[in-house]
């Protein structure tokens, strides 16, 4: 496992390698890994696994790190550069790190030193760099993540603003990915004040005019915390579904880039009937 990082294109050491040394050295037979998943429909028991613990559990949002660890698995190879640009409390660098990866996670409000603060809309990285993107991007306004205003997470998933902003994201990942290489892009449905909001499938059209489509999956969702009795309760009683998966889309970037065909010219030719 690589103790460095990119920050801005320069390495430096991660600060929690010492911790995870320690981890290691304290319960080195606990080698869990998740289930490498071979259909379409991902369930798992928890947020994270082994050892060392993936992200933060108490983080509203997280992402589980099964995910990640099976998109690495299927989509990178030891040594491939992931990138995640909003990384939340870093799930995606740990995963990374244990794995053998380089990682670098972007966030608006970072919640880790070795999560760099960024806009996810303007990447700071090169054109064609990154061999996997990974992003578990907010759905919608039903979170607090934190104070800067310029957070997508403050906008409603109802306004046609919160995916043109996401599309600028779109736009940026397509940019710094390696022709070829794929994207997974986690999202949640919305359904506030009797109203059903298709998150997934607006990300999902946005992404496809960029990207080609590789693979729809659905993740079972059991840490939110509308899965008790009273809501499902509140459920039966308004007539309305508990969202009970998320989306996982998974898309890649053409090796060459699609150019419209040209319009061929009509050579069919048209035979006027004389009249006397």
């Amino acid at each position: 496992m690589s103790d460095e990082k990119l920050k801005n294109g320069m390495l430096f050491k991660a600060k929690n390698i010492k911790l995870i040394k320690q981890k290691k050295l304290t319960n080195p037979k606990n080698d869990e890994k998740p289930p490498f998943e071979t259909t379409t429909l991902w369930d798992y028991p928890k947020q994270s696994y082994g050892a060392i613990p993936k992200g933060n559990n108490k983080f509203q949002g997280v992402t589980p790190a099964f995910i990640i660890w099976n998109m690495i698995q299927r989509y990178t190879q030891p040594g491939d550069l992931v990138v995640d640009p909003m990384c939340g409390s870093g799930t995606t660098i740990d995963v990374c790190n244990e794995e053998g990866r380089k990682v670098i996670g972007y966030d608006i409000h970072p919640q880790r030193e070795d999560i760099i603060k960024n806009d996810a809309r303007k990447i700071p990285l090169k054109d064609n760099s990154a061999d996997m993107v990974f992003i578990d991007s907010p759905y919608g306004d039903n979170v607090n993540y934190g104070t800067d205003p310029l957070d997508i997470g403050k906008i409603s998933a109802e306004d046609s603003k919160f995916y043109q902003e996401l599309e600028k994201t779109t736009k940026e990942i397509y940019r710094v990915l390696k022709p070829g290489k794929v994207v997974g892009w986690l999202i949640g449905d919305q359904w506030v004040k009797r109203k059903f909001t298709p998150v997934g499938f607006k990300i999902y059209a946005m992404m496809d005019k960029y990207f080609e489509p590789v693979d729809l999956i659905c993740v079972t969702r059991r840490q939110q915390s509308s899965n008790t009795g009273v809501w499902h309760y509140r459920a039966r009683k308004f007539n309305f579904f508990l969202r009970g998966f998320k989306h996982l889309i998974i898309m890649r970037k053409p090796l060459e880039k699609a150019t419209p065909e040209k319009s061929k010219p009509n050579k069919t030719k048209v035979k006027w009937k004389k009249y006397k």
